[in-house]
């Protein structure tokens, strides 16, 4: 198997003002935590969006281990939807240090290019700022961080820098070719 290099930015915020809106997108689009946690549908949202940038690090994830990640208290699935259809999620993981990551962001393909992205982020990052209100004995966000690679849609790194994210580091790794595996095989043209 062949291998290709990745650069992957990690990108922050140090304070809830470091946050800069979105216009909302026209339509209607809400966002809405989905308070249950639910393997099958992180499992659609995580395929649907990453299937055509090569999401693969969680396609072999058993239901359990699906359930028991998204059963750890502070872990938030926030879902946009588009005249109620998914069309989007954020992920968020808390950690020890008062830092909450952003672990997973995106659009599915169809609704790319129509201002949702950067609502659902800039709304998502809010929730990581508050997140401790809505888990009692969590302490207050200090920090709000995630990365985003070569692989990602063209527009990532200059939504999340336009939502006042800075960059704090940058490596590059040799990873292998993998094929897009979209949500089912052709789902997606090439």
């Amino acid at each position: 198997m062949s291998s290709v290099p990745v650069t992957t930015w990690s990108l922050e915020q140090t304070s809830p003002a470091d946050l800069l809106p979105a216009a909302a997108p026209d339509g209607d689009v809400r966002i809405v935590r989905a308070e249950v946690p639910s393997p099958e549908f992180s499992r659609f949202l995580y395929a649907s969006v990453g299937g055509d940038i090569r999401w693969t690090d969680r396609l072999g994830w058993t239901f359990a281990r699906w359930r028991e990640y998204l059963e750890r208290p502070g872990v938030e699935t926030w879902v946009a939807y588009d005249q109620g259809t998914p069309a989007g999620y954020v992920e968020l993981e808390p950690q020890d240090d008062g830092a909450v990551e952003i672990v997973y962001f995106g659009l599915i393909p169809a609704f790319r290019g129509r201002r949702i992205g950067g609502h659902l982020l800039a709304y998502g990052t809010a929730r990581a700022w508050d997140l401790a209100e809505r888990w009692p004995g969590r302490a207050p966000t200090k920090r709000v961080w995630l990365h985003t690679c070569s692989k990602d849609g063209e527009h990532a790194m200059d939504n999340y820098l336009r939502r006042g994210f800075k960059l704090f580091d940058t490596k590059v790794e040799l990873e292998p070719d993998a094929a897009t595996p979209g949500p089912w095989p052709g789902a997606y043209p090439v």
